[in-house]
């Protein structure tokens, strides 16, 4: 550090601050420490840094699954937030037992500083006791005294997704739920029922999947089976996906007999036949939201609560309902 110091023309304290991601150096002094420390191979020792400072920037992240779209997402802003702190990133799955203090026993294994607790994964934090020391966030959660929740409007964006359809003249909207315990499909749920409420429309009976193609298409056909049915909300674009495939299937046609909007705008939702209606998340902003709250803890300057908007985006799966 003295070295890099040294060729850059700055203290070591100037050094440190660079190195601890401080924004106290202005950007032309950080990019001659960058460059200094880029041309003498410099590089922190995490463990000498962790004994100094009883931190190891690192951080866990627990997930029931990797499996699905917005958990990989996740990862993915989550990984790259943290990298911008200069924090790196453990993942641990939940095993066959499910048990979350499984998890935060081998995050605590591994020295981590905090964690970050993803999705349906919370559902095993609720009325659990964190191990004292281990700062969380949770992604996707009521809001609870404990730690700090990050979460999309879930609620709000699956309502205006629902009010779209009905606006176009559909008397009624089904819905393809997602698993029971998942908050995200709790609050997508209740939005679909609030804006048939505000409408006075009736709500059907939900039919519910487990985020998956193969079960939106398994359900699909029950749906497609009906002629009564002219619109669909699905709690995820995968599920919704499985769906077209059944309605295509049964021989109904998307939008000109049956709207379909979905929720997530995965990469692949503008490239479906016909591309798709859906609500938009913002992963990146969770991912930053997330980490910045779990460093806030770290350093001591702790957030409670950040929700983030999520917006539709309409495309041609959607129309007026068949004439009768």
């Amino acid at each position: 550090m003295a070295d890099v110091a040294a060729r850059a023309g700055v203290s070591g304290q100037t050094v440190s601050r660079v190195v601890n991601a401080s924004p106290r150096v202005d950007a032309a002094t950080r990019s001659r420490v960058e460059t200094a420390m880029a041309e003498l191979g410099y590089r922190p020792h995490r463990a000498a840094r962790a004994l100094r400072t009883g931190r190891t920037q690192t951080i866990g992240l627990v997930a029931a699954t990797l499996a699905s779209v917005g958990n990989s997402r996740m990862l993915q802003a989550v990984a790259d937030a943290a990298a911008a702190r200069g924090y790196a990133v453990v993942v641990v799955r939940l095993g066959k037992s499910g048990r979350i203090d499984d998890a935060f026993d081998r995050l605590l294994d591994q020295g981590v500083d905090g964690a970050i607790v993803l999705n349906e994964a919370t559902e095993r934090v609720r009325g659990r006791v964190a191990p004292v020391g281990l700062r969380l966030v949770v992604v996707d959660s009521p809001g609870d005294d404990r730690f700090a929740v990050v979460q999309t409007a879930h609620a709000d964006s699956a309502r205006s997704a629902v009010a779209h359809l009905l606006a176009l003249g559909h008397q009624t909207v089904r819905h393809l739920a997602g698993p029971v315990g998942s908050f995200a499909a709790h609050e997508r749920e209740r939005g679909w029922r609030g804006a048939l409420a505000d409408a006075g429309a009736h709500a059907p009976e939900v039919l519910r999947g487990d985020w998956t193609a193969a079960s939106g298409h398994r359900i699909g056909a029950v749906l497609a089976a009906d002629p009564g049915v002219t619109a669909v909300f699905a709690a995820n674009d995968q599920m919704a996906l499985g769906l077209l495939r059944a309605l295509a299937d049964a021989g109904r046609r998307v939008p000109e007999d049956v709207s379909v909007v979905g929720f997530d705008d995965v990469a692949d939702a503008a490239e479906y036949r016909p591309p798709l209606t859906t609500v938009r998340q913002d992963f990146d902003a969770l991912g930053r939201h997330a980490v910045a709250a779990l460093v806030g803890a770290i350093e001591g300057d702790p957030r409670r609560a950040e929700v983030v908007p999520a917006q539709l985006v309409v495309r041609a799966s959607t129309a007026p309902p068949p004439a009768p």
